[in-house]
């Protein structure tokens, strides 16, 4: 990532970068102590950001061994909230503008034991605000960051917290040909949105087990469309609205490899569209990766127009 790909972020259209970071490379042994060559870098992108106009969500985003650790070993939580209280107070230590600077508890908690992860996240909370007692933190719910997950919580005892959930659904559709998840993914091709039981139907034959066919049969006959991205957002903004908190889905999006462009269009502005009604702030996944705005083809950068009009962008 360079300065012309923040540079390109901002003339499309959007307000913030999510900038994921991984923390075990910076988590020391030392208590408070984050090693300053791994700092500089984190600081050196978050001045980038900032520099051009945009809000930043420094999001620590761990790989899943290390939250694995998070769900059974307590010191390992410990060790996370040191780290956390020390990263944080260095950030609000640089009197950074507290309206373009968020700060997100950890990425898709992988937690099964969503009571564990609402320990886990009020202690790690906790020393984020000990350390910056002016920032705005971004929580989430437990499995991924779930819609259903964040419906089973109750807001964190502190007013300057944004609540998030990731959407993906259905999975069938946004992570076809996927090789990561459930391994049927890997087979899938052509699944169109929205669903419809006669364009299911010519796909299922693609895969080899009945059990697998079967889900594409009912994705078919489930009728995943605008009305029902919809309903699923409703969930959420009345969870919201009840307890008087924002809400943001900071993951949404298409594997691009095996999804028509056209659905995957039809698809980002379905979910868009249905946020927004329900007064969801959102960040798409992700900007040049496989689920990216733009493509990079022999280091040249190239947005997808398509993508951002159903974002509505420019």
């Amino acid at each position: 990532m360079t300065a012309d790909d923040i540079a390109l972020i901002k003339s499309m259209g959007f307000d913030h970068v999510r900038l994921s970071v991984n923390p075990e490379p910076m988590l020391s042994r030392e208590p408070n102590k984050i090693p300053a060559e791994y700092l500089g870098y984190l600081d050196a992108a978050v001045k980038m950001i900032l520099d051009h106009g945009l809000a930043v969500v420094i999001d620590l985003h761990p790989e899943s061994d290390f939250k694995a650790r998070l769900t059974k070993e307590d010191d390992f939580v410990e060790r996370f909230a040191d780290f956390w209280r020390a990263l944080a107070q260095h950030y609000s230590s640089l009197n950074l503008d507290a309206d373009r600077v968020f700060l997100e508890i950890m990425n898709e908690p992988e937690f099964t034991d969503r009571y564990r992860w609402l320990g886990v996240q009020m202690k790690l909370a906790a020393a984020i605000r000990e350390g910056a007692p002016g920032l705005t933190i971004i929580a989430a719910g437990a499995r991924w960051s779930s819609d259903d997950e964040l419906v089973f919580q109750e807001p964190l005892h502190d007013p300057n917290v944004i609540y998030n959930f990731h959407f993906y659904e259905p999975h069938i559709f946004t992570h076809q040909g996927a090789t990561w998840g459930a391994y049927y993914w890997h087979w899938l091709r052509g699944l169109k949105y929205p669903s419809s039981p006669e364009s299911a139907e010519m796909v299922a034959p693609l895969l080899p087990d009945a059990v697998d066919r079967l889900q594409v049969i009912r994705y078919g006959r489930d009728h995943w469309d605008a009305a029902r991205m919809e309903s699923e957002m409703k969930q959420a903004a009345e969870w919201a609205r009840r307890r008087g908190v924002p809400l943001i889905c900071n993951e949404f999006g298409v594997y691009r490899e095996y999804s028509d462009p056209q659905d995957r269009e039809a698809w980002i502005h379905d979910v868009r569209t249905a946020l927004e009604r329900n007064r969801i702030g959102w960040t798409m996944w992700d900007y040049s990766g496989s689920f990216g705005v733009v493509t990079k083809t022999d280091g040249k950068t190239v947005a997808d127009d398509g993508v951002l009009k159903a974002l509505g962008l420019k």
